[in-house]
């Protein structure tokens, strides 16, 4: 007879998970390395009870905000390269519902975030329960369903046994490279304290293996077939580069036959900035050298990359003739742009193709090393930026890139910083520049460097966040400061949201609710002066060190400070409204009103329409 321990389901949830392992090339390593949430009435005797009894062989992180402590967990997994995980768990109702927006960014991004929300009574006894939203035409909807949109597996355990067949689904989905990304186990108050005759085997060390998809050989052919009637290609290098550890068979395929390399945010770093075929990020937030080679090559060969509108400059970055090859573990990502498919990883996907390309050459000649000059004067000159009224945010960037070490990360996500970063930042090794920007989602930044401090806690970590992003979410910093986890908060107060502040006055509009200005009582309009905020005081409140920053000089100095701190700092870096990069050769669409009584608006619209009218439409 098969051998059996009484468990209740959430203890049988926690045990199972530490005893989860994955397997890459060879390296086995422990996959779950603790639980993150806040506890309420739906799961603090549930599976609150069972992190305590098993506590001493799995840990719990206590957030402060549902939606920012699971931004910390899909960057402790985006940081291990999404071979480790730190699950998140929720109370029912307002608390369930708050993940919803980490499970989006987390999907967006290809991110491996486990989520356990609490939810309903499924014996319905108390019904209606405490924070339940009843639904009058199905009586089985909760707010978790909310989450079924957002995540690439979703199951709602009604009896105790059958969270072993929710869990092995949850794993394959969490280890699997194409199809990642957030799952939620939804668990009834109920059933969490339920018990069941578990069989002992299902607790035992198990390993999820993540083999490499090898490429089609036909696929391999087609691809090296077009790559050699192209005289001009270039790769397109994504964060698929990166989690499948691919940075030098990138480099061999570009160095062999002479293809240039741009990145895009989730794949800068992966190969040396002083490579002389490497130009930087392509697109919106790209570089001159980048998006000026991108749109003159014949063919595009992107390695895994989603390929989104801020990639491909809406669409308008490539010619109209350029070929495209998707190297890509997705065959909905590899297609793009009606590209020849390559489903495979990103490594194993490179190295066939550098092998079937055997005597081709690139016919670049100059051009790359001339549009590399020329964004290298460009950058010199940001290096120099000097304001008489204030501070410039391009110049702190570039002062920056300069003050922190290679063995520093820095995390960034929303607002005009991205788009900064993935044009000025000098990525000084792989791992070190972690962007969330398939989502571009605000209040990721303290939350996602807690999240990287907790995967390198050796490592000093700073979040790049501009006050609007700041006032989104920032509880995390007090789960730093409890934690002991120092992260360093580099805070630019230009008082709103500027980059969207630019974005209205580029398409005829005025400047309209997009900066923290006080009402006017002669208006009604919030057109008064700037909101007078101290950000250093509230980060003093919590108990970390503060500093403010006016200057370079100031700057370097608060840098060294904080580097000397051993709790959790913040840098309020004053900087003068729209002083960010501009774009370079670039275009974005935006839906800009196809009528409207102010002239600036209607000659907005009419200058996207005739670009819009040229477009690749898939």
């Amino acid at each position: 007879m098969r051998e059996t321990i009484r468990l209740t389901m959430a203890q049988a949830l926690v045990k199972f998970l530490t005893k989860q392992y994955i397997s890459v090339d060879g390296e086995k390593s422990k996959f779950v390395h603790g639980v993150a949430g806040i506890f309420g009435h739906g799961n603090v005797v549930g599976i609150g009870q069972a992190l305590e009894q098993y506590k001493d062989e799995i840990r719990y992180i206590a957030g402060k905000n549902e939606q920012e402590i699971a931004h910390a967990c899909t960057a402790f997994a985006k940081q291990n390269r999404r071979r480790a995980i730190i699950p998140c768990t929720a109370s029912i109702g307002p608390g369930s519902l708050n993940l919803v927006t980490a499970a989006g960014t987390a999907t967006v991004n290809r991110i491996p975030l486990l989520l356990f929300p609490g939810d309903i009574y499924a014996d319905r006894q108390p019904d209606p329960v405490l924070q339940q939203m009843e639904n009058e035409a199905d009586y089985t909807v909760s707010v978790n369903d909310a989450l079924k949109p957002v995540c690439r597996y979703w199951d709602r355990v009604l009896r105790p046994e059958q969270i072993m067949t929710a869990m092995l689904n949850a794993m394959r989905t969490l280890t699997d490279p194409a199809k990642t990304g957030a799952v939620a186990i939804c668990l009834p108050q109920d059933v969490q304290g339920e018990a069941y005759d578990y069989p002992v085997d299902f607790f035992k060390e198990r390993v999820w293996y993540v083999d490499r998809t090898p490429a089609c050989e036909d696929a391999i052919e087609r691809a090296a077939a077009l790559v050699k009637s192209a005289k001009k290609p270039v790769i397109l290098s994504g964060g698929g580069v990166r989690y499948s550890d691919a940075g030098k068979a990138l480099y061999e395929l570009s160095s062999q036959y002479g293809i240039p390399v741009c990145e895009t945010q989730a794949g800068k770093g992966e190969i040396d900035s002083s490579y002389e075929m490497y130009l930087g990020c392509a697109g919106i937030c790209g570089t001159l050298a980048a998006n000026l080679v991108t749109k003159d090559a014949d063919l595009v060969i992107a390695v895994g990359t989603k390929l989104n509108d801020f990639v491909t400059n809406s669409k308008w970055g490539f010619s109209e003739d350029a070929k495209m090859i998707g190297i890509n573990t997705s065959r909905m990502d590899a297609m793009k742009l009606d590209g020849e498919c390559v489903v495979a990883d990103a490594r194993a996907g490179m190295e066939a193709l550098t092998k079937a390309l055997t005597g081709y050459k690139a016919e670049w000649g100059t051009q790359i090393a001339e549009a590399r000059q020329l964004w290298e004067d460009e950058r010199a000159k940001l290096a120099q930026i000097e304001l008489p009224n204030g501070f410039s945010q391009t110049r702190a960037l570039m002062d920056l890139d300069n003050l922190l070490t290679a063995e520093e990360n820095i995390v960034a996500a929303s607002g005009s910083l991205p788009s900064d970063l993935e044009r000025v930042w000098t990525a000084k090794r792989p791992g070190q520049y972690h962007l969330e920007y398939g989502f571009s989602c605000m209040a990721y930044e303290i939350s996602g460097a807690l999240g990287v401090k907790l995967a390198e806690p050796e490592r000093e970590v700073y979040a790049f966040i501009g006050d609007g992003g700041f006032m989104m979410g920032h509880s995390d910093l007090v789960t730093s400061l409890q934690e002991r986890k120092k992260i360093n908060v580099l805070l630019f107060k230009n008082s709103g949201h500027q980059c969207i502040h630019n974005l209205q006055r580029s398409q005829g509009s005025d400047t309209f609710g997009t900066e923290f200005r006080f009402r006017e009582e002669s208006t009604h309009e919030l057109t008064g002066e700037y909101l007078p905020i101290d950000f250093c005081k509230l980060a003093e409140g919590y108990g970390a060190k503060a500093y403010r920053a006016t200057n370079s000089a100031e700057l370097k100095a608060a840098i060294e400070e904080a580097r000397k701190q051993t709790v959790s700092t913040l840098i309020e870096i004053d900087v003068l409204p729209g002083t960010m990069t501009g774009g370079y050769a670039n275009f974005w669409r935006v839906g800009t009103a196809e009528v409207s009584e102010k002239p600036a608006i209607q000659e907005a619209y009419n200058k996207l329409n005739e670009v819009v009218k040229d477009l690749r439409k898939y």
